[in-house]
Protein backbone atom coordinates (compact mmCIF):
# COMPACT_ATOMS: atom_id res chain seq x y z
CA UNK A 1 0.00 0.00 0.00
CA UNK A 2 2.85 2.36 0.76
CA UNK A 3 4.07 1.51 -2.52
CA UNK A 4 0.83 2.22 -3.80
CA UNK A 5 0.47 5.28 -2.56
CA UNK A 6 4.34 6.33 -3.22
CA UNK A 7 3.40 5.39 -6.94
CA UNK A 8 -0.05 6.94 -6.84
CA UNK A 9 2.10 10.16 -5.80
CA UNK A 10 4.63 9.49 -8.09
CA UNK A 11 1.83 8.80 -11.02
CA UNK A 12 0.01 12.52 -9.63
CA UNK A 13 3.62 14.42 -9.82
CA UNK A 14 4.35 12.74 -13.24
CA UNK A 15 0.72 14.18 -14.15
CA UNK A 16 1.30 17.69 -13.07
CA UNK A 17 4.95 17.71 -14.64
CA UNK A 18 2.79 16.56 -18.25
CA UNK A 19 0.38 19.20 -17.94
CA UNK A 20 2.52 21.94 -16.93
CA UNK A 21 4.99 20.28 -20.15
CA UNK A 22 1.64 20.16 -22.27
CA UNK A 23 1.11 23.74 -21.19
CA UNK A 24 4.57 24.75 -21.66
CA UNK A 25 4.08 23.05 -24.62
CA UNK A 26 1.04 25.06 -25.75
CA UNK A 27 2.73 27.95 -24.84
CA UNK A 28 5.91 27.21 -27.11
CA UNK A 29 3.89 26.09 -29.83
CA UNK A 30 1.80 29.51 -29.89
CA UNK A 31 5.20 31.32 -29.33
CA UNK A 32 6.45 29.75 -32.61
CA UNK A 33 3.00 30.05 -34.32
CA UNK A 34 3.77 33.54 -33.54
CA UNK A 35 7.75 33.31 -34.63
CA UNK A 36 6.20 31.75 -38.30
CA UNK A 37 3.79 34.39 -38.59
CA UNK A 38 6.60 37.50 -37.35
CA UNK A 39 8.68 35.39 -39.88
CA UNK A 40 6.24 35.35 -42.56
CA UNK A 41 5.35 39.19 -42.34
CA UNK A 42 8.94 39.67 -42.26
CA UNK A 43 10.07 37.66 -45.70
CA UNK A 44 6.53 39.85 -47.09
CA UNK A 45 8.19 42.93 -45.70
CA UNK A 46 11.80 41.63 -47.10
CA UNK A 47 9.75 40.97 -50.61
CA UNK A 48 8.42 44.43 -50.65
CA UNK A 49 11.45 46.17 -49.75
CA UNK A 50 13.38 44.28 -52.49
CA UNK A 51 10.90 44.97 -55.20
CA UNK A 52 11.02 48.80 -53.78
CA UNK A 53 15.11 48.32 -54.02
CA UNK A 54 14.77 47.14 -57.78
CA UNK A 55 12.62 50.02 -57.89
CA UNK A 56 14.50 52.65 -56.51
CA UNK A 57 18.08 51.00 -57.95
CA UNK A 58 16.36 51.13 -61.92
CA UNK A 59 15.60 55.02 -61.08
CA UNK A 60 18.75 55.34 -59.28
CA UNK A 61 20.31 54.32 -62.72
CA UNK A 62 18.17 56.80 -64.45
CA UNK A 63 18.93 59.45 -62.95
CA UNK A 64 22.66 59.04 -63.39
CA UNK A 65 22.01 58.54 -66.64
CA UNK A 66 20.09 61.63 -67.22
CA UNK A 67 22.94 63.41 -64.93
CA UNK A 68 25.89 62.33 -67.04
CA UNK A 69 23.80 63.39 -69.81
CA UNK A 70 23.39 66.86 -68.36
CA UNK A 71 26.91 66.83 -67.30
CA UNK A 72 27.63 66.62 -71.05
CA UNK A 73 25.77 69.20 -72.19
CA UNK A 74 26.83 71.65 -69.40
CA UNK A 75 30.43 70.65 -70.65
CA UNK A 76 29.21 71.29 -74.07
CA UNK A 77 27.58 74.54 -73.64
CA UNK A 78 30.97 75.61 -71.19
CA UNK A 79 33.48 74.63 -74.04
CA UNK A 80 31.05 76.50 -76.50
CA UNK A 81 30.88 79.58 -74.29
CA UNK A 82 34.60 79.57 -73.31
CA UNK A 83 35.53 79.60 -76.88
CA UNK A 84 33.14 82.56 -77.49
CA UNK A 85 34.55 84.02 -74.46
CA UNK A 86 38.13 83.71 -76.26
CA UNK A 87 36.86 84.92 -79.63
CA UNK A 88 35.29 88.28 -77.71
CA UNK A 89 38.57 88.52 -75.88
CA UNK A 90 40.61 88.50 -78.55
CA UNK A 91 38.39 90.76 -80.32
CA UNK A 92 38.51 93.51 -77.18
CA UNK A 93 42.32 93.09 -76.87
CA UNK A 94 42.20 93.54 -80.71
CA UNK A 95 40.16 96.80 -80.05
CA UNK A 96 42.08 97.91 -77.12
CA UNK A 97 44.81 97.75 -78.99
CA UNK A 98 43.40 99.89 -82.12
CA UNK A 99 42.39 102.31 -79.64
CA UNK A 100 45.52 102.78 -77.67
CA UNK A 101 46.87 103.63 -81.22
CA UNK A 102 44.07 106.05 -81.77
CA UNK A 103 44.95 107.17 -78.33
CA UNK A 104 49.05 107.82 -78.71
CA UNK A 105 48.08 109.98 -82.35
CA UNK A 106 45.55 111.89 -80.72
CA UNK A 107 48.16 112.78 -78.35
CA UNK A 108 50.44 113.36 -80.31
CA UNK A 109 47.97 115.70 -82.55
CA UNK A 110 47.47 117.56 -79.94
CA UNK A 111 50.99 118.26 -78.94
CA UNK A 112 51.23 119.30 -82.35
CA UNK A 113 48.45 121.30 -82.19
CA UNK A 114 49.40 122.81 -79.06
CA UNK A 115 52.91 123.77 -80.29
CA UNK A 116 51.74 125.37 -83.37
CA UNK A 117 49.16 127.34 -81.03
CA UNK A 118 51.81 128.37 -78.76
CA UNK A 119 54.02 129.49 -81.68
CA UNK A 120 51.21 131.05 -83.59
CA UNK A 121 50.50 132.88 -79.97
CA UNK A 122 54.28 134.11 -79.83
CA UNK A 123 54.29 135.16 -83.15
CA UNK A 124 50.96 136.90 -82.77
CA UNK A 125 52.05 138.57 -79.14
CA UNK A 126 55.58 139.76 -80.87
CA UNK A 127 53.22 141.25 -84.17
CA UNK A 128 51.16 142.69 -81.54
CA UNK A 129 54.19 144.26 -79.74
CA UNK A 130 55.52 145.35 -82.90
CA UNK A 131 52.32 146.90 -83.86
CA UNK A 132 52.30 148.59 -80.20
CA UNK A 133 55.54 149.89 -80.73
CA UNK A 134 55.13 151.11 -84.43
CA UNK A 135 51.56 152.98 -82.99
CA UNK A 136 53.46 154.70 -79.97
CA UNK A 137 56.60 155.53 -82.57
CA UNK A 138 53.88 157.18 -85.10
CA UNK A 139 52.18 158.75 -81.31
CA UNK A 140 55.52 160.11 -81.07
CA UNK A 141 55.81 161.38 -84.87
CA UNK A 142 52.56 162.82 -84.63
CA UNK A 143 53.13 164.41 -81.37
CA UNK A 144 56.16 165.64 -82.87
CA UNK A 145 54.67 167.17 -85.81
CA UNK A 146 52.00 168.64 -83.74
CA UNK A 147 54.35 170.30 -81.62
CA UNK A 148 56.82 171.35 -85.17
CA UNK A 149 53.30 172.88 -86.30
CA UNK A 150 52.80 175.09 -82.87
CA UNK A 151 56.21 175.97 -82.90
CA UNK A 152 55.94 177.41 -86.54
CA UNK A 153 52.80 178.77 -86.31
Amino acid sequence: QEENKQLTLKVEELERKLQTTSAQNIEFLQVIAKREESIHQCQLRLEEKTRECSSLARQLEMAIEDAKRQVEQTRERAASREKAAQSKVLDLETQLSRTKTELNQLHRNKDDAERRYESRLQDLKDRLEQSESTNRSMQNYVQFLKSSYANVF
